[in-house]
């Protein structure tokens, strides 16, 4: 059974969700580590974290991502074909 594709148009919602959910989770888990050391370290603590974390990150992507593809694009030549 294959999984049918979504359009390409969701690719501009998928790029800064799953991005935010990778960054967020990583960062959360080594600020949650380093406030709270291994020691006292949770897992509902981490979860907090970086659900606040995300909370935050999707929607700066949202409107962030816009403008750094227009920097980058003005600082990386055009791709020959």
């Amino acid at each position: 059974m294959k999984l049918s594709r979504l359009p390409a148009i969701y690719g501009v919602l998928l790029t800064p969700l799953i991005l935010s959910i990778i960054m967020t989770f990583i960062v959360s888990l080594i600020s949650t580590l380093k406030a709270v050391g291994i020691a006292n370290f949770s897992v509902q603590e981490w979860m907090s974290a970086w659900g606040l974390s995300w909370m935050v990150a999707f929607p700066t992507l949202l409107l962030v991502l816009p403008l750094v593809r227009r920097i980058v694009g003005t600082l990386v030549a055009p791709q020959r074909a």
